[in-house]
């Protein structure tokens, strides 16, 4: 990173859009590609003068708020404003936290959970820590999620994909009541004074914005997982599936499975996976 990485986004963000891009004339033949400061900032309520310190890495330390109001003037995708949020907290001087022995979620798996997994073939699953990493998956899982964007990356994780990835929308068709869940089960984490879940939870309502915010504004419940998870593949359509959450032994992973919930979907994951037909029986009508 250079010393001025915030400003040098914040920058390169501006230049990149038009003045139609966000609802003003374009106006006369423009020096310098892209939006002026005083067109951000005319947009977003800042003054010119403030938006050249940040630009320029004289004010390092912009509130959350003028953050949130920034990216929504320079039309920021959920995964840009995570960047925003993260180079923020560098340029501040502050660090992500930084994991503990007896805190940091599990990162690896063992290798009996590995054989487990080997043995569940080709059956879509995955172990996930208490932050919705992915931590080890069967091939079956990697057909069936891979093509949808949820692998993409160092460090796939459930929730950043549901909340901070546009393709969960087209993903999961009924988007709306998997993020309810999802929404819960974090806080439900958070609540337990569990640093890195408040941490994730803080980055996903910045990223995520009103959808992620107002499913915390309520009382807090417990996750209600619906019988039947509906998902859109490229490959193989419209697939109705039954999630069996196991915790594993040491409480801090768990093992789920992804099953067919009809003949139709058993016969897409057969396909899916290339294995022999009736490989993966249907569990439900």
């Amino acid at each position: 990173m250079t010393d001025n990485e915030l400003g040098a986004f914040l920058r390169a963000r501006r230049e990149a859009l038009k003045p139609s891009d966000v609802g003003l004339p374009d106006g006369p033949r423009r020096r310098t590609p892209g939006l002026r400061r005083s067109e951000v900032a005319t947009v977003a309520g800042v003054s010119v003068e403030y938006l050249t310190r940040l630009e320029q890495g004289r004010d390092r330390n912009p509130s959350t708020q003028v953050l949130a109001t920034l990216a929504g003037a320079l039309r920021m995708t959920p995964q840009e404003r995570v960047h925003l949020r993260y180079l923020a907290k560098v340029a501040g001087g502050g660090h992500l936290l930084c994991p503990g022995p007896d805190q940091a979620p599990a990162r690896t798996v063992r290798p009996a959970v590995h054989a487990l997994l080997d043995r569940l073939e080709p059956a879509p699953a995955a172990v996930l820590n208490r932050l919705g990493d992915v931590l080890a998956h069967t091939t079956g899982f990697e057909r069936l999620f891979g093509p949808l964007g949820l692998l993409d990356g160092e460090r796939p994780n459930m929730f950043r994909f549901v909340f901070a990835d546009a393709r969960s929308r087209a993903a999961f068709p009924e988007w709306d009541q998997v993020a309810d869940e999802y929404a819960a089960t974090l806080r439900l984490e958070a609540a337990a004074d569990d640093d890195y879940a408040t941490e994730l939870l803080a980055e996903l309502s910045f990223a995520a914005g009103e959808s992620f915010g107002a499913r915390l504004s309520g009382p807090p419940c417990p996750p209600r997982l619906a019988p039947v998870e509906r998902l859109t593949h490229p490959r193989a359509g419209e697939l109705r599936l039954e999630l069996e959450p196991l915790h594993l032994s040491d409480q801090e992973q768990r093992l789920i499975v992804y099953l067919p919930a009809d003949a139709a979907t058993a016969a897409a994951l057969d396909l899916l996976t290339g294995r022999r037909p009736g490989a993966l029986r249907a569990v439900g009508g």
